[in-house]
This record gives C-alpha cells, structure tokens and sequence, in this order.
C-alpha cells in the first residue's frame, strides 16, 4: 500500500517511475493466496477509514466496488480480494512484478539498482523504498547509506495458516484472548469471495515469535487444532497450508510520516513510519511522494 500510493501521486503528477515487486503479484501484505478452487486473504484482514484522505480514498473504492464493507464497525475489504486496492492505484504504472531489487548505487546524480538477476535498472532521479524496515536498512546498505531512526523500527512476526472447513462458525471474525490464536477470519464470508467455507488463523506475535523456524506441518496442525477448540466446536478440516510473515505487525514506529534526504533524492516509507495499520502504510507512501514532489519542484 504505501508503494502503490507513492506511485500514483508521482503518476497523477505528470512524473515518469517504475515500480519493482519481488511478489508475483502486487500486494504485500495486503496478500492473496489462491489454490484451485480456494482463496485466502492470507495477511492483512480488513481495511478501517482512519484519517480525512484515506476516507476518501476509500468511499471512492466502495462505490466503484473495489472494497466493500464486512464484519461491521467500520471495516472495509477489497473485492473480490485484498489486493484489489492496490491494483487499483497501480492502474497504467509500469511495474516489474517478480523482481527482487538486492542492492542499490549512486552515480553522479541518478540512482540505479541491481536485481536478484545481475540485471541493472537506471537512470533514476529519486528513489523510494517502501519495504519493511528491516529490509529497508539491509538495501540501503548496499549503498553505504544510513536514513535516521530507520533501524528503530520492530516487527513482530506472524504465522498464517489457511483451511478449508465443512461448515462457517458462528462468527465470521474472532480475537480470542486465550491460547496461540490472535485472530480467526471466516475469509469465505467476505464479498465477492468464491463459495465454500474457509478459515483463515493469525497466530499470536509471541507465539510465532517462538515458533518461528517450526516446520509447517507442525504450525498447521497445532493451529488447526487450536482454532477448533476456542470454538467451541468441532471442525473437520480439509485442505490447509502456512505461511510465514517474518515481519508481520509493527511494534515499534518511527512516529514520523517518512523519511527523506533531498540531498540524495532517496526516501524510505511504510507502516513502521506511522503504525501497524494499512490507513497508516498509505498516509506514509503519500508523505513520501510529495517530499520527492517538493524537492523536485514538481507542479501540485
């Protein structure tokens, strides 16, 4: 989200960019599995109208059906998955999907980048990594470079795990307080979902933390298990898998929109800028466009 927001900024104001991905597709966490017949969101949940821009943002989705409202309070999901948002603000942007930028170098006065490939990228005016924090000071390393403050953002970690059932729980979204278990999605009951009953369970951040190098197998059947007794009932499970966030929910946040040098044209943005929260990962990539915005002199 604050990558797709920081292109569409630059792209709505007239500037030629180029997006790069490691994923298949566009997303991050805002992610979508798909097997056969079966989907998941398998990372972030649910979307909340947090601030005056993003609120907008959103009402301008729901009424051209990108997201749709579920489970009440004021949560809204892409339609028909959770990476529909972010597509949407990728619309007409070039991006490289499947690229993995591994290093980063500075020559004269443009930027140019190495993928996993050997392959080079550039000239680049300016340069802006949304990545998790972690990863943002690795790349940055690359260059020899240091962006304040950066390495003081944490993640907790993760662990999803994803299950077709024969039969819906009563609730379509419990945070039970008990056990391993932070958060279980009934994923099926979301609009614009494909049929069947589908579960998908967040592990807690301490849990997963101890867990983390687990094999799958083991986090699926501890979890699955987990998930049929907080409700209360018994769920024959069919088809299940995991998967690994190892950097999942921040914790610890920089308190700041982004981070910018106009000296090197190079910013760094995300939800470790503002919160562990998706509202948060957008407001921080629009931060950053418009810091490149305003150092490039570059009409509003």
């Amino acid at each position: 989200m604050a990558g797709a927001t920081a292109a569409r900024r630059l792209a709505e104001a007239g500037q030629p960019l180029r997006v790069f991905d490691k994923g298949r597709g566009v997303g991050g966490r805002m992610a979508t599995r798909r097997s056969d017949a079966m989907q998941f969101d398998h990372g972030a949940q649910f979307m909340r109208a947090h601030g005056t821009v993003y609120a907008a943002r959103l009402a301008d989705w729901e009424r051209r059906g990108i997201v749709a409202p579920w489970a009440g309070a004021g949560r809204w999901v892409g339609v028909p998955d959770m990476t529909a948002p972010v597509r949407d603000l990728l619309v007409g942007i070039p991006v490289a999907s499947g690229t993995t930028i591994t290093g980063i170098r500075r020559d004269s006065a443009s930027w140019h980048l190495t993928d996993g490939a050997g392959a080079d990228h550039g000239p680049f005016t300016a340069l802006a990594i949304t990545f998790p924090a972690p990863q943002t000071v690795a790349l940055l390393a690359t260059a020899g470079i240091i962006l304040p403050d950066i390495e003081r953002a944490t993640y907790a970690p993760c662990w999803s795990v994803m299950v077709a059932v024969d039969r819906a729980p009563a609730e379509v979204l419990t945070e039970p307080h008990e056990g391993p278990i932070g958060l279980m999605a009934l994923d099926s009951s979301k609009p614009g979902r494909p049929p069947g009953f589908r579960l998908t369970v967040h592990a807690k951040p301490d849990w997963s933390r101890i867990h983390l190098e687990e094999p799958r197998e083991a986090i699926v059947s501890t979890l699955t298990q987990a998930a049929a007794a907080c409700l209360g009932t018994p769920l024959r499970f069919s088809d299940a898998e995991a998967h690994r966030w190892r950097f999942a929910q921040v914790e610890t946040m920089l308190g700041k929109p982004c981070q910018y040098d106009p000296g090197l044209r190079l910013g760094a943005a995300g939800d470790w800028c503002l919160g562990p929260r998706i509202e948060a990962a957008h407001d921080s990539g629009l931060a950053l466009a418009e810091a490149i915005l305003a150092d490039l002199g570059a009409p509003a």
